[in-house]
């Protein structure tokens, strides 16, 4: 195996499969990843939702431990691809939508990414702005703004195009920092902090509090289900012959360490609304500037350092799978060029967002709408994998990346129904049942009493009607590998030759698990 690329080497690779010899990274590396990802001040604000829909100090800790443990379920799995394949989980889920179907997981991490990363960018600014204001005069108009929002962008962009390797040196920072600087937040706020405080639903049995409840949850829940589609941009430099339970673990384990900064939000909202109430005002809420009204002096620049910290984190894994995931499906661009291009459409919409369409508000109902849709994607992903006993083939699954024909997964003109159809339906069903008050309710949203079912509603449908789709429907068997399929039947459909884009034959290549 061999060393390391330095870190100051730009990444080369994009989504073909990673060379044995260089897949150096370990399930650790994936946990710092995935946390560092996620331990930041965006996670801060999503924690501050179950105060702002009106629950007690401890319903909103249950709504959040059962949104982070049950997010963490759904996700820890979709961490096997990388290592099994060597590459993204876009390019993986080509084995169960089809050499053109896998574009569907390509478009919703590109979504994901960009919605994730301009709340990230919007958050973390707004904090750094407001504390520099509050530590050393610094003014609040729109330039000041612009200039956060633009440095923050521009680092980014730059660790983005270095790769993985810096990405990984940035988050092993991060990870220890924001939680200190979270750590040190508790003592700053041990003398406000009251767990008594009771909100808006004194029981369980008060009108309105399972929506409420449910709500909070599922935005929670949101946060891990969002790392779906990149997980495999990062593990995919894990060996091969890594144990897949390590894998998994690091995986869950990062997102069950998120409860961190869930908490940190949860508690200091709940300040917010005994101590400064009118920045919790469900029509206008500002949990960033309620945040500074109360916190001590000495705290601004640990606010500052944390905004800092975590936008970078945070805006790295988001950018970083976004240009992986660009050059996968425009496969004319290397990762490096797409990364720039997405990265700069990004930037774009940033500040298009923030200062002329005014989007920052219903940017998080576009990143639970894309998440709806997302959930089926990875429940289709994990089932699909359990019934293939994890046996891929890794040069069928770059058919469409080398602008080929045919191979395992082609199915019907690069088109697997099965998958599409279970996605498609039950993401549409999904949306029909979405229900965020003020910003999007679907045609079904208000049949649970006003609780937002959509997720449980989508997971089910795919879980179900994928199953059954490939039980009354078999799939050829050589999709299966030498152990044939778990759970569901096979046909004896032949699959066609892998070919160029002409018809001419390409010579074979070894298969591998």
């Amino acid at each position: 195996m061999s060393d390391s690329p330095a870190l100051t080497e730009v990444e080369s690779y994009g989504v073909e499969r990673i060379p044995d010899a260089d897949r150096t990274a370990t399930p650790f590396d994936l946990f710092r990843v995935a946390f560092g990802g996620a331990n930041t001040f965006a996670t801060c604000v999503l924690g501050a939702f179950p105060i702002l829909f009106g629950l007690s100090f401890w319903q909103g800790l249950a709504a959040t431990v059962l949104g982070v443990v049950g997010g963490s379920l759904i996700l820890a799995p979709l961490a096997v691809f990388g290592p099994c394949n060597g590459t993204n989980n876009a390019v993986s889920s080509s084995a169960h939508l089809g050499v053109h179907g896998r574009i569907v997981g390509s478009f919703l991490s590109l979504l994901t990414a960009i919605a994730f990363f301009s709340i990230s960018v919007w958050s973390s600014g707004d904090a750094l702005v407001g504390g520099a204001h509050r530590l050393m005069g610094v003014p609040q108009n729109d330039a000041v703004f612009a200039l956060a929002y633009g440095v923050f962008a521009l680092l980014v962009l730059t660790v983005c195009v270095y790769g993985f390797r810096f990405m990984l040196f940035v988050n092993k920072i991060a990870v220890v920092a924001a939680s200190t600087l979270f750590v040190l937040g508790f003592f700053a706020f041990a003398g406000d902090f009251d767990p008594g405080y009771q909100g808006a639903f004194p029981s369980a049995s008060t009108a309105g509090f399972w929506p409420a409840f449910i709500g909070s949850a599922l935005i929670v829940l949101s946060n891990p289900v969002s790392f779906g589609a990149f997980l495999g941009d990062w593990a995919r430099y894990i060996p091969a012959d890594t144990s897949r339970r390590k894998v998994v673990t690091a995986a869950f384990a990062s997102q069950i360490a998120t409860v961190l900064p869930f908490f940190f939000g949860l508690a200091t909202a709940s300040i917010i609304a005994e101590k400064a109430a009118p920045y919790m005002d469900a029509g206008a809420p500002n949990y960033v500037g309620g945040l500074l009204a109360i916190s001590p002096g000495w705290y601004f620049l640990p606010v500052c350092l944390l905004a800092l910290i975590g936008g970078m984190s945070t805006g790295t894994t988001s950018l970083y799978g976004t240009g992986l995931d660009f050059s996968s499906v425009f496969t004319r661009f290397s990762r490096v060029q797409a990364t720039l291009f997405v990265g700069v459409l990004s930037i774009g919409f940033i500040f298009l967002g923030r200062f002329a369409a005014n989007l920052s508000q219903s940017i998080s109902t576009f990143a639970t709408l894309i998440i709806t849709c997302t959930a089926p994607w990875m429940v289709i992903m994990v089932l699909g994998y359990v019934t293939r006993r994890g046996w891929y083939d890794p040069d069928s699954l770059q058919v469409f990346n080398r602008r080929q024909r045919g191979g395992r997964y082609w199915f019907h003109h690069g088109w697997n129904w099965r998958g599409m159809g279970a996605w498609l339906t039950a993401a549409v069903l999904a949306l029909l049942f979405v229900n965020v008050p003020g910003q999007f309710v679907g045609v079904c949203g208000d049949l649970a009493d006003g609780a937002d079912i959509s997720l449980p509603v989508g997971l089910a449908t795919a879980s179900l009607l994928y199953l059954a789709l490939l039980w009354l429907f078999p799939e050829p068997r050589e999709v299966y590998g030498p152990e044939g399929p778990r759970l569901v039947r096979a046909s004896d459909a032949s699959v066609p030759p892998i070919t160029t884009e002409t018809g001419a034959p390409v010579p074979a290549v070894a298969e591998g698990a």
